[in-house]
């Protein structure tokens, strides 16, 4: 398998999206206001400059669009409520459920990984195991074909 990233793509541009999607979600559910609004709000931020803003923006629009399938995707691998999870474990699993399901240019290992490192640098002790546990379920689920490879 070759694992060169496409080309064109900075992946180091890609993981700052992500850790700031990570943030972006927290404050949409957090804060209740419309997604429009947030990603307005951290397009503003210094530190976007140096993150992919088009894969920012596709994360947290998809999310949106998409968000009471991918909490049934997350469902049945989870031992509460989603209600119940913790606001950043919770944004980590949408947003890797969502690159899961509709982003299938990126690697399910990627994804994983970057969504429990996102979640070691912004969430609680031992949520990163938790994100993992439930992203690599939801990788065999979703991406069957590509796992077995």
């Amino acid at each position: 398998m070759n694992n060169t990233p496409p080309h064109g793509i900075d992946l180091a541009a890609r993981s700052r999206a992500r850790r700031r999607a990570l943030q972006a979600l927290y404050a949409w559910q957090i804060g209740g206001s419309k997604m429009g609004n947030v990603i307005e709000q951290f397009r503003h931020e210094q530190d976007m400059v140096v993150a992919d803003l088009e894969y920012f923006e596709d994360i947290l629009r998809g999310v949106e669009k998409h968000v009471k399938e991918l909490d049934d995707g997350i469902k049945p691998f989870v031992d509460r409520e989603v209600s119940q999870i913790d606001p950043i474990e919770l944004s980590a699993l949408r947003m890797g459920a969502y690159e899961l399901k509709y982003r299938p240019d990126v690697p399910y290992r990627v994804v994983i990984n970057e969504a429990v490192e996102a979640t070691k640098r912004f969430g609680a002790d031992h949520g990163h195991s938790y994100v993992n546990g439930v992203l690599d379920k939801l990788a065999t689920h979703w991406r069957t074909a590509e796992k077995r490879s």
